[in-house]
């Protein structure tokens, strides 16, 4: 049988911080520590955003840091087949339906929600031939997953946690697609959507164990959605806790945290660095 296989999988919006540091050694210690296969994926599906050299800046960062991984690496810009493919399917089923709200009012709807219940957006599918007729017109519109029917065909979901979670969670975890709403699987400016793309590129690397951040703990379910429509692997998770900065906030790209070049620069080494980060 194949062996174990774990991945890192980063934007190239920017630098990598402290933060990426420590969910990359992470995942590849864990992989080491049972001789698995380490797999290196850029998420370069946001075609504004992502940028050739900061994907360069992603490479050099993570081998000052003295990792290395196994096979290509893969980019999501290079998958539009696979990821078209995926839609059809999904399509096919009768599963997707065209949304032409605009973000302004899927934000009106949303606020329309029960008292107390998290705002999550549902939405109306038209007869298709209207549907069919608006977009040949020319308008935008996003596909969204009808969340709902397709939770009833899926039946009970769950998966394998075997790290922290947002509360300290392991073990069996039941999930609740439909708490995600009716999410957009694909749209004409960021074509597919973060949700397929990961489910789609993680089967077809192979891999078993997702290693994260517990910020995408909830992301889990509508992922485990996906998966089990389109047929694929269930890998196990492990969710680690994020580190913070001395103001107690996590670090992140959008508050400027400090790169890890502008770490090297100053002279610290992968070797402090790596003490300072307290691997779990």
């Amino acid at each position: 049988m194949p062996g174990p296989v774990y991945r890192f999988a980063p934007s190239p919006t920017g630098r990598l911080h402290r933060g990426h540091a420590f969910s990359a050694l992470t995942s590849w210690r864990a992989c080491r520590a049972v001789a698995g296969a380490f797999r290196l994926r850029i998420e370069d599906i946001d075609r504004i955003r992502c940028r050739p050299e900061f994907e360069a800046g992603v490479i050099e960062d993570l081998s000052w840091l003295g990792l290395d991984w196994d096979g290509p690496v893969l980019r999501q810009s290079d998958r539009e087949v696979a990821y078209t493919a995926a839609l059809e399917q999904l399509a096919g089923a009768g599963l997707l339906y065209r949304c032409f709200r605009t973000r302004r009012e899927v934000a009106e709807a949303m606020t329309r929600a029960p008292h107390g219940d998290e705002p999550v957006f549902f939405g109306l599918r038209l007869p298709e031939a209207e549907a069919a007729e608006r977009a040949a017109a020319g308008e935008a519109f996003a596909w969204r997953l009808d969340v709902r029917e397709a939770a009833r065909r899926a039946g009970p979901l769950g998966f394998l946690e075997t790290g922290f979670g947002p509360g300290g969670q392991t073990g069996w975890q039941a999930v609740l697609p439909e708490s995600a709403g009716d999410v957009v699987l694909a749209r004409k400016d960021i074509g597919v959507a973060y949700h397929l793309a990961v489910v789609v590129d993680d089967a077809d690397q192979g891999v078993t164990t997702v290693v994260r951040g517990c910020d995408l703990f909830a992301a889990t379910g509508i992922q485990r959605l996906l998966q089990v429509l389109l047929g694929l692997p269930e890998p196990v998770y492990r969710h680690h806790r994020l580190l913070v900065g001395p103001d107690g906030k996590r670090y992140a790209k959008r508050d400027l945290a400090e790169t890890l070049q502008a770490l090297r620069e100053r002279g610290v080494t992968p070797t402090q660095l790596i003490s300072e980060l307290d691997l779990d």
